[in-house]
C-alpha cells in the first residue's frame, strides 16, 4: 500500500488516544495464484479531532483501509481498533451495532434507497434502530448542509451534490464518535465538491450537541474525533 496520509486538526480535545488505528493489517481477497493482497501490513494512527485525508494511486488499497477501519470489511490478519474496542472480538451482531451507533459513512456512489424521501433516507440509520432524531438536530443539520428545502424529494429529484448532502446528513444524524468518507466528491464538480467539503467542516462540530440530547440525562456526547476522506 502506497498511501499519503495528511491531517487538519479540526477541534481541540483533550483525549491522547487515537480515536483509530489499524496495527499490521494484513487483507488477503481471493487465494492461490488469484489472491490479491491489498494490504501488506499497513499500521497507522488517526488523532482525535483531525479531518485526515488518504490519498494514494488508484489500488494502493485506500478504500480497502478505510472499510476495515470503518467495520465494512475484516482484515485477514492484524487489528483494528476504534478507542479501546477491538473489531476483530466482535461478531456479525456487534459490528453491525457498532456500525449503526457510532460510525458515519459517506459513499461516493450516495447509495439512498430510491423511494424513501431524503428526510427518510437521513433518518434510516435511527429508524432502522428504533430511534428518533433529538429536538432539533435534523432540522440543524439539514440547514447547515443546505439541504433544509429537499427534504421531502426523493433522490431522483435531487441534484448530484444534493444526493451528497443527503448521504452525509445520513452519516451524521446518529451523532457517530467517527466519520468516514470514501471519495464524497468523486461524483461532483469542483465548485460544489469544495463546498460539500465546507459544509462538512461546519455540520461535524454540531453533532456534539448539548447536555443530555439524546444521550442520556446531563451527559454530553464527545466532539466528532476523526474523519477518514479517501482521495483520489
Amino acid at each position: 500500500m502506497n498511501v499519503t496520509m495528511a491531517s487538519e486538526q479540526a477541534a481541540p480535545t483533550g483525549a491522547t488516544a487515537p480515536a483509530a488505528r489499524i496495527v499490521n493489517g494484513v487483507k488477503v481477497y481471493g487465494a492461490g495464484v488469484t489472491a490479491v493482497r491489498a494490504l501488506d501490513g499497513v499500521s497507522a494512527d488517526f488523532g482525535a479531532g483531525q479531518f485526515t485525508a488518504v490519498m494514494g494511486p488508484s489500488g494502493s488499497g485506500k478504500s480497502t483501509t478505510l472499510h476495515c477501519l470503518a467495520g465494512l470489511d475484516r482484515l485477514t490478519s492484524g487489528q483494528v481498533l476504534l478507542g479501546d474496542v477491538d473489531l476483530g472480538t466482535l461478531d456479525d451482531k456487534g459490528m453491525t451495532l457498532l456500525r449503526r451507533e457510532r460510525i458515519g459513512f459517506v459513499f461516493q456512489a450516495f447509495n439512498l434507497i430510491p423511494t424513501l424521501t431524503a428526510r427518510e433516507n437521513i433518518l434510516l440509520p435511527l429508524t432502522l434502530g428504533g430511534k428518533k432524531p433529538a429536538r432539533g438536530w435534523l432540522r440543524e443539520l439539514a440547514r447547515t448542509l443546505g439541504i433544509a428545502d429537499r427534504l421531502g424529494h426523493r433522490p431522483s429529484e435531487l441534484s448530484g451534490g444534493q444526493q451528497q448532502r443527503v448521504a452525509t446528513a445520513r452519516a451524521l444524524v446518529t451523532r457517530p464518535d467517527l466519520i468516514f468518507a470514501d471519495e464524497p466528491t468523486g461524483n461532483l464538480d469542483s465548485r460544489s465538491a469544495t463546498e460539500l467539503l465546507n459544509q462538512i467542516r461546519r455540520a461535524v462540530p454540531l453533532r456534539a450537541g448539548p447536555a443530555g440530547t439524546g444521550t442520556g440525562p446531563g451527559r454530553e456526547r464527545d466532539p466528532v474525533r476523526y474523519e477518514g476522506f479517501k482521495c483520489r
